[in-house]
């Protein structure tokens, strides 16, 4: 594999992806894992991975990798598919204070939730800031194994709303940051009705208990056209999702304030903002149950506010920037959703249901 590796970082490849890499060993004894009682949804014993799962050899083995992907002249990355139950234990996947393991280990426990809580969020932001010795999380919301984040965070009534301050969550905090596809438009997750149509083994194996991934891996939708421009095809390999004629690519690119649109101004915002750069994360408001509201500050003191209301309710909340280490104490809004959002002279923001705010600091 190191042979592989090499052959295609030879070709310019600048990283690698490495698949549930937390278990790439198993019990060089080749014991058998200790039964914990049940079935799975296949039929299947639940067993204990204690021996098939975080085993020393895995981290010898990565120091390995990362000292190969050193040794080439310009940057390569190693992202990681890390489940792990915290944050602390998702620091040994950096290689601890060392950092000589994986660049990037996913912080898979950030957004596979389904409850949009501030408090949760906010404790998490700030564990990944104190118990990582400096590494840069890597936060993500969806991959291809989990019932897309548009519909476990959704309300069915607010589901946009909802969406746009997870993606201001996601792109606002300081971390590297996945997108998987189709996150950006808001695409639906569309599981299977019948066993006939599943073409997950695991789905096809567990029905009903078990319906299987393929719901989150529909194709992208481009367009309104056949298969929602992803093929020519008249029946890809999985069916596209229903409402793909208003939920796509070319219909979100000529709505200023559509789903795909509000991704798009929060990497301009992104790139070009040094405190959303590189400004290190300081928490406001560190009590409030239904609103999370946070400053990203350089080292000079510019900055910039995120207010989330992640409430049904409108919430007024006091932006006391006092110990934040901001240089100014007035604010610009930059980016708002809904568009107009008040504030007055006395330091006060009324936030509307599942609001998102970001202003500048002057």
């Amino acid at each position: 594999m190191f042979d592989v590796m090499r052959f295609w970082m030879d070709r310019g490849v600048t990283g690698f992806r490495l698949g549930a890499v937390t278990a790439l060993f198993e019990d060089p004894q080749l014991r058998d894992a200790a039964a914990l009682g049940g079935r799975n949804a296949q039929g299947d014993p639940n067993l204990s991975d204690a021996r098939t799962n975080n085993l020393p050899e895995t981290h010898a083995l990565l120091r390995r990798m990362r000292a190969m992907l050193d040794r080439y002249p310009d940057e390569r990355v190693l992202i990681g598919e890390t489940y792990v139950q915290s944050v602390a234990q998702l620091n040994s996947w950096y290689g601890g204070a060392r950092r000589d393991e994986l660049q990037l280990p996913m912080d898979t426990a950030f957004g596979f939730g389904n409850k949009l809580d501030a408090r949760v969020f906010r404790r998490h932001l700030t564990e990944a800031a104190t118990q990582l010795q400096g590494s840069l999380p890597l936060l993500l919301l969806d991959n291809h194994d989990h019932v897309r984040s548009w519909d476990r965070y959704g309300d069915g009534t607010h589901n946009a709303e909802i969406a746009k301050i997870l993606a201001t969550l996601l792109l606002t905090s300081r971390a590297a940051v996945l997108l998987y596809q189709g996150e950006e438009i808001g695409q639906a997750t569309a599981t299977p009705a019948r066993v006939e149509d599943v073409r997950d083994p695991i789905g096809i194996t567990g029905w009903p208990q078990e319906k299987g991934r393929d719901g989150e891996r529909t194709p992208m939708q481009w367009d309104d056209a056949n298969a929602a421009g992803f093929s020519s095809s008249a029946q890809p390999w999985l069916p596209v999702a229903p409402g793909y004629d208003k939920v796509n690519v070319r219909n979100e690119l000529t709505d200023s304030e559509s789903l795909l649109n509000w991704h798009r101004k929060l990497i301009a915002l992104r790139r070009g903002d040094p405190a959303l750069r590189a400004g290190r994360l300081v928490m406001l408001d560190a009590n409030n149950p239904h609103v999370l509201t946070y400053a990203r500050v350089t080292a000079d003191g510019s900055g910039m506010i995120i207010a989330l209301n992640m409430s049904a309710q409108t919430q007024t909340v006091s932006l006391n920037t006092a110990g934040a280490g901001l240089a100014g104490n007035r604010w610009r809004t930059l980016l708002s959703s809904p568009l107009e959002i008040p504030t007055d002279a006395r330091g006060r923001l009324t936030l509307p249901p599942y609001a998102a705010w970001l202003a500048g600091i002057e």
